[in-house]
């Protein structure tokens, strides 16, 4: 009996060792990095694997030249924009790409790839998945230590994408279409509210108590320029409601119903039905 206890603590304490071990932490070869900042008015963020040159040579050793790179270790650098940019001649979509490289002695290929779940290169290239190209001269730098990728000469109008290691850098320029984004937002505003802007103001007001006439007005202007929903026009009613004008409320109503009977909504024909029996008793 002895023998079988001593065996079945040994076994214990041996799950136990493996257990302690597995949760053992060491740093990564390769860090991971992440990078935001605001361009113009673009949100533009890097994240990234960071390898260190460690006395090796990098380029045409560690990194073959003229061939596909994955642009620094472990899954994709990746690089995100929240509005649509320009890279070369290409309009790029906001969202997320995989930065590729072809790095050369005297320029590189950046390939921006829209498929960003690769670990490395994919083993197979889709061409289709290219947002944009462009090849940028090489530049000798200082000896960087380890690979950066950084947003530089940040402007109203863009922004530099360098990618930095040992004593090669290279610059990738990022239009990110500021001023064409400001002059659609001048022009908005200046054309006046939209048909949304009126039946929110006017929804608030009813909503707060406050000016019922300037509500209404605000709500008529939204319906005119074709915001006319069974659930809109379902405001208005209320506000005439609110304003004490029960006639013009069930008037209303019944137009809203029928929308809603149009729409399939079983919810505002309820409640238009209600109202208007509520409202044909004052």
């Amino acid at each position: 009996m002895k023998s079988v206890f001593i065996y079945f603590t040994l076994l214990i304490s041996t799950f136990l060792v493996v257990d302690v071990s597995a949760q053992l932490q060491t740093p990564a070869a390769s860090q991971r990095a992440k990078f935001e900042t605001t361009v113009g008015l673009t949100n533009v963020s890097l994240d990234y694997s960071r390898p260190s040159k460690k006395g090796r040579t990098i380029y045409g050793d560690l990194v073959p030249l003229n061939t596909m790179w994955r642009t620094g270790a472990n899954k994709n650098s990746i690089i995100t924009f929240s509005d649509n940019v320009k890279i070369g001649t290409s309009e790029v979509k906001g969202g997320s790409y995989a930065i590729f490289t072809k790095p050369g002695k005297t320029s590189w290929d950046i390939y921006f790839y829209n498929d960003t779940e690769n670990w490395g290169v994919p083993a197979k290239w889709d061409d289709d998945k290219v947002a944009a190209k462009v090849t940028v001269p090489v530049k000798t730098i200082p000896t960087v230590e380890t690979f950066t990728l950084s947003i530089d000469n940040v402007a109203n109008e863009g922004c530099t994408l360098s990618i930095l290691w040992d004593n090669v850098g290279v610059n990738i320029d990022i239009d990110v279409l500021t001023d064409s984004k400001v002059v659609n937002n001048i022009n908005k505003v200046m054309s006046g509210p939209s048909a949304a802007d009126y039946y929110n103001a006017a929804r608030y007001y009813r909503e707060s108590k406050k000016d019922l006439k300037q509500a209404l007005e605000w709500m008529n202007k939204s319906i005119a320029m074709g915001n006319d929903m069974f659930y809109i026009i379902r405001q208005k009613s209320l506000i005439e409601a609110d304003m004490g004008n029960y006639k013009d409320a069930i008037k209303t109503a019944t137009l809203s119903l029928e929308k809603s009977k149009e729409a399939g909504s079983n919810d505002y024909i309820k409640m238009n039905m209600d109202s208007i029996a509520e409202w044909s008793k004052k």
